[in-house]
């Protein structure tokens, strides 16, 4: 390798360097504005923080624990920004980078982080967030969320789930399961829909 191209690459390692810490402290500021217990300075803040992207998906997460419930809020309501901008046409690469920080607070401690995060990924996760999102229907606190969730995914990956979780699943959930599989175009032999079981005393049948 000649000086020139050892030049280059020192370059592109400083540069990119450069990038990864103004990011971080881009971040940093919009967490100290979404913390912030003024109105005037939290509220813009979580309206705009579509652009900062996947970097800020972990840190806001934390914040979404925060004891104040308006701060709380204004965290998550910055990481459905952060979605739904990742998500626009033509964002393929933004958008894997915010699903694969999504996938990470599948395992948080709490489940209010746990079951946004199943929601989000909703709308943008792809086949490799199946097998995490899947996990979480053994989970007694976010496994309604995560069927909802799973079912809006695409993909037969997504079906083969909700399928597998039918065969080790408690008896009372597979009639929710049953119900995403048909939603999803597949038969489901038994576990009638709950919506035709009347609620009052008649002689109609479910089934």
């Amino acid at each position: 390798m000649n000086t020139q191209s050892v030049s280059l690459l020192a370059a592109g390692a400083t540069l990119s360097a450069s990038a990864r810490a103004a990011d971080q402290a881009a971040v940093a500021e919009l967490v100290t504005r979404i913390k912030s217990t003024d109105d005037t300075v939290r509220g813009p803040a979580w309206q705009n923080a579509g652009p900062y992207g996947a970097p800020a998906v972990g840190p806001l997460a934390e914040v979404m624990t925060d004891p104040h419930f308006e701060i709380a809020r204004s965290a998550r309501r910055a990481i459905e920004r952060i979605v739904r901008h990742a998500g626009r046409p033509g964002a393929e690469t933004e958008r894997r980078a915010v699903a694969a920080e999504l996938v990470k607070l599948l395992g948080h401690a709490s489940p209010s982080v746990r079951k946004h995060a199943l929601w989000m990924l909703s709308e943008i996760g792809e086949d490799p967030a199946v097998e995490p999102m899947a996990a979480l229907l053994a989970d007694p606190d976010v496994r309604e969320d995560a069927r909802c969730a799973l079912e809006r995914i695409p993909g037969a990956a997504a079906t083969a789930a909700l399928k597998k979780a039918m065969t080790t699943a408690p008896e009372a959930f597979k009639y929710a399961l049953a119900h995403s599989l048909r939603v999803r175009g597949e038969k489901v032999e038994g576990y009638p829909s709950q919506k035709r079981v009347p609620t009052k005393p008649t002689k109609v049948r479910a089934g």
